[in-house]
């Protein structure tokens, strides 16, 4: 069951939802906010506009959610695909005026674009460090001649000044599984890179990587090109 898009779906139909809660490997759970998913382009935080006001040409929004960063770029005139595989998601994109909105997972893409855009921590979705490794690879063939990758993410390594990091995996690899109404999805893996292990992955493997933004909360923009 699609969980974090039934509760999508409720927040965007009623103006209210139920707790979504958000279990993890290394602590109780979370409440996870929703309308942070809606927000318009003066409730984004700098690190996101700026990513906007980097992308050109045409714009692959992986894991786009409900298009919110889509329909910025739609209104600066860009040519966007949205993807998602969240299914309930995408009917809401194209509820909200996102013009190509699919339900699908970048490694089934194979047209190519100028720009392959990841926010929210959408790199996450690479799940451990040989998912990234992997992304890295398909992303090679999406991106047209000169294309970039953006994406951010945040270093973790505070959530374990208290507690032992892990042995036997990388210590921004994480599990989440998501709980709202009762109902549980399917635990899922999550990645979070910091700056170094990112530079060190992205170099070996072909790409220039460049840190573009920083903020207080130790979340970075970061955009990649092929060498």
């Amino acid at each position: 069951m699609d969980i974090f898009g039934k509760a999508l779906t409720d927040f965007f139909r009623k103006g209210q939802h139920d707790t979504l809660w958000l279990h993890n490997s290394y602590d109780g759970p979370e409440e996870m906010p929703i309308d942070i998913f809606f927000r318009t382009e003066s409730e984004m935080p700098d690190l996101e506009i700026e990513a906007l006001r980097l992308c050109k040409g045409t714009v692959l929004d992986i894991g786009a959610g409900v298009g919110s960063h889509s329909l910025h770029l739609q209104k600066q005139g860009f040519d966007v695909t949205a993807i998602d595989i969240s299914g309930a998601a995408v009917n809401l994109m194209k509820e909200r005026g996102v013009t190509n909105a699919i339900n699908q997972d970048v490694f089934t893409v194979t047209a190519r674009f100028d720009t392959l855009l990841l926010l929210m921590n959408g790199i996450g979705l690479s799940g451990t460090l040989k998912g990234f490794e992997n992304f890295l690879s398909k992303a090679k063939e999406l991106l047209n001649t000169d294309g970039q990758l953006i994406f951010d993410s945040s270093d973790i390594s505070y959530l374990y000044e208290e507690l032992p990091k892990p042995v036997n995996k990388y210590f921004g690899e994480i599990s989440y599984q998501y709980e709202y109404q009762q109902q549980k999805g399917e635990w899922f893996d999550w990645l979070y890179l910091d700056q170094n292990t990112l530079l060190a992955a992205s170099t070996a493997l072909g790409w220039n990587c460049e840190i573009v933004f920083e903020d207080e909360n130790d979340q970075y923009l970061a955009k990649l090109t092929v060498k």
